[in-house]
């Protein structure tokens, strides 16, 4: 379906060329964070940069195709879509990759597919299309919502992927203020939720149940504090921590991190890709970076305040509250804020899957922008 050419002047070159700018600061991080790496081991340093630029060549074909579909079609196949991305998510349990202990990823040939990243998107579509209906978001029809979100939340924290299963519980909530629930209801509620949260987390520090495991606790209890385990679960944070501050204010240059380069910082180019900036490009670049992310979380709430109905407006308030939720747990987590839990920061960390979906994410947005007035033919 093609768009409208009186369409493209509500296009958001400022979210574009944002979302650019932090794609292609990814891929300068990313060569330099494992450069060293991949030397040693004889493979390419162009390795996951080039993985990279498949996921943004399939990144941008799944934009323009998004782009050209009126958003409000997509109601008749949201069902679909939910369905879909729980078999997938069920399948994935079965005959999913195991990685570092994790059955994340469908591995197709030289591709990594992992079902979460897009289920992300599927749990918007279905909640956009169920919150626009006012009466389930009146009293306490919000049980309905969570239900709706703790199905596929439910198969990722099994997988196991705590940090991915909170991203969909944040956009339950933040879906649901933007469709104008009762603030007191939803505390209520997050409350009720952490409360469960800190039970699951006693007893299995306790050994009564093993709700968590071990290595999921140690990492949700060391960082409080780092040094009590300094050379196994606190290493990570410990790392990230030093990294962070040798940049000093302007950093050390391109391929010039010694935690990153020296192998002391761990998953430089996925998980800790945050750090590399601080430490290569200083205060300025992690300012930048932070800049930019601003901008595109402004640019998305602004296309959702002026969407022209309640639909197109959930669906760009979630699609930001992803990059929101994303953002606020990958850096707090490298600052040692935050428990380690492996969430991507979105355009920047290597992998695929993260980039393809940040894009459609970004797609969803756009689509909502061009179409928030209407056309009179």
């Amino acid at each position: 379906m093609e768009v409208p050419r009186r369409y493209w002047r509500y296009l958001d070159w400022p979210l574009i060329l944002a979302v650019a700018a932090l794609i292609a600061i990814g891929f300068v991080v990313i060569y330099s964070a494992s450069y060293s790496q991949l030397v040693q081991a004889g493979i390419s340093p162009f390795y996951y940069v080039t993985r990279q630029f498949l996921g943004l060549i399939l990144g941008l074909a799944a934009v323009i195709v998004i782009i050209s579909i009126d958003y409000r079609a997509w109601k008749r196949w949201t069902r679909l879509i939910y369905f879909v991305s729980i078999g997938m998510l069920a399948v994935l349990l079965v005959l999913g990759t195991v990685v570092f202990g994790s059955q994340r990823w469908f591995r197709i040939g030289p591709l990594s597919i992992q079902p979460s990243e897009l289920a992300k998107l599927a749990l918007v579509l279905v909640l956009a299309k169920h919150l626009e209906v006012r009466e389930h978001v009146a009293g306490w029809n919000l049980w309905t919502t969570f239900a709706l979100t703790a199905v596929p939340a439910g198969l990722i924290v099994i997988q196991p992927d705590l940090g991915t299963s909170a991203i969909f519980i944040g956009l339950a909530f933040a879906m649901l203020f933007f469709a104008g629930a009762d603030v007191k209801k939803l505390g209520i509620c997050a409350a009720g939720l952490a409360l469960v949260a800190f039970t699951a987390i006693f007893v299995s520090w306790k050994g009564w149940i093993s709700i968590i495991k071990p290595y999921q606790l140690s990492r949700l209890l060391v960082f409080l504090d780092p040094y009590a385990d300094r050379n196994n679960a606190g290493w990570n944070i410990i790392q990230s921590i030093i990294a962070i501050g040798s940049g000093g204010f302007t950093g050390k240059g391109i391929l010039s991190g010694t935690q990153s380069q020296l192998h002391f910082l761990p998953a430089n180019h996925t998980d800790f890709v945050f750090s590399v900036i601080a430490e290569e490009f200083g205060f300025l670049g992690t300012l930048v970076v932070l800049i930019l992310y601003a901008l595109v979380i402004w640019r998305g709430l602004r296309i959702a305040i002026l969407a022209k109905d309640t639909y197109g407006m959930l669906l760009a308030s979630g699609a930001v509250s992803i990059f929101f939720f994303h953002l606020i747990i990958n850096v707090g987590m490298t600052l040692g804020m935050m428990p380690i839990t492996g969430l991507p920061l979105p355009f920047i960390t290597a992998g695929g899957s993260t980039l393809l979906t940040s894009l459609m994410a970004i797609g969803i947005i756009l689509n909502v922008g061009l179409r928030r007035q209407k056309i009179m033919f």
